[in-house]
């Protein structure tokens, strides 16, 4: 039976605007937004009133984060874009001259002193990394989009590796609620993959969970995230919204952005029950708050 239903229209409010191509934020435990700004090179807090302050200055380009298991925030650095304008919309183009590849980076929240923890995978230098996904063990998965690969590092050990490769274009990357499989989206070809997580840093590669429709574009998905019924909620550029996709592979849901943006970059789940999706609008520099149908789910280590 078809349950695809679209929504948002009744709930959905602008919860910040005015951010530098906003990309995978992190919900902190007073409500505020931590929000990487790719063109800005840093890291803003969006407080539940809207004010917006730098938490840090990173440089490159900074992508996804999310909370690890010492309470400081993990980001995955692209390197840096640079950007152009049109039709009200700001977007990357290309790297900068001088580019040297991504990195990890560890934030402190309070005193927003920045460390590099990462810069190469078994002897290789990291790409333009993406979006970043913490496991109970407190180690994590890693998508690095211009090499095509997926790292895990073990924070405790100091230690990271290649454990998939050959990918196009990885972009989000989820965990399910009981962390027994591990989704990734692909931008350049469509895909939604998953993987059974046999043990830490150890994937098995099932079919794919969803290929998107369309076949006449370029670009196809951005972030993505999980939510509590298990539904991979993907950031859907064609579209300007979100997809929602069942863990049985079949489209549950859409929200639609109340102003088209093509950039549609990612999301999080926050809020007093966990059920409202903080949605970025990349290309317009805005966070959308909405009311999600479905449970929310609480990251490991998000405080």
């Amino acid at each position: 039976m078809n349950t695809q239903s679209s929504f948002g229209a009744d709930t959905v409010r602008t919860f910040a605007s005015g951010l530098r191509f906003p990309e995978g934020p992190a919900v902190d435990r007073d409500g505020s937004l931590i929000v990487p700004e790719i063109e800005g090179g840093a890291l803003a807090r969006v407080r539940p009133d809207g004010t917006a302050e730098t938490v840090a200055e990173v440089g490159g380009g900074a992508n996804g984060c999310a909370f690890g298991p010492d309470g400081a925030i993990y980001v995955c650095n692209n390197g840096g874009y640079t950007f152009a304008e049109a039709d009200g919309m700001r977007f990357p183009v290309g790297i900068p001259e001088g580019y040297v590849g991504g990195s990890l980076q560890r934030v402190d929240p309070v005193s927003g002193a920045v460390d590099v923890v990462f810069t190469e995978s078994e002897g290789v230098r990291l790409g333009g990394l993406n979006d970043i996904v913490f496991d109970e063990t407190g180690s994590c998965y890693i998508m690095d989009t211009t090499v095509g690969a997926i790292h895990y590092a073990d924070l405790a050990a100091g230690t990271i590796r290649v454990v998939a490769s050959g990918l196009r274009g990885p972009n989000g990357g989820g965990l399910s609620p009981d962390g027994t499989r591990l989704y990734v989206s692909e931008t350049y070809t469509g895909r939604v993959r998953v993987w059974d997580v046999a043990g830490p840093g150890k994937l098995v590669e099932l079919p794919d969970l969803y290929q998107h429709p369309s076949r006449d574009l370029h670009v196809y998905w951005d972030g993505l995230a999980v939510d509590g019924d298990g539904n991979v909620c993907v950031a859907d550029l064609p579209s300007s919204g979100v997809a929602v996709l069942g863990a049985d592979g079949e489209v549950r849901g859409r929200f639609t952005l109340p102003v088209n943006d093509r950039y549609v970059t990612n999301l999080c789940f926050g809020g007093p029950k966990g059920d409202t999706a903080y949605v970025c609008s990349g290309g317009r520099g805005v966070i959308y708050e909405v009311q999600w149908p479905w449970p929310g789910h609480r990251l490991h280590f998000q405080p």
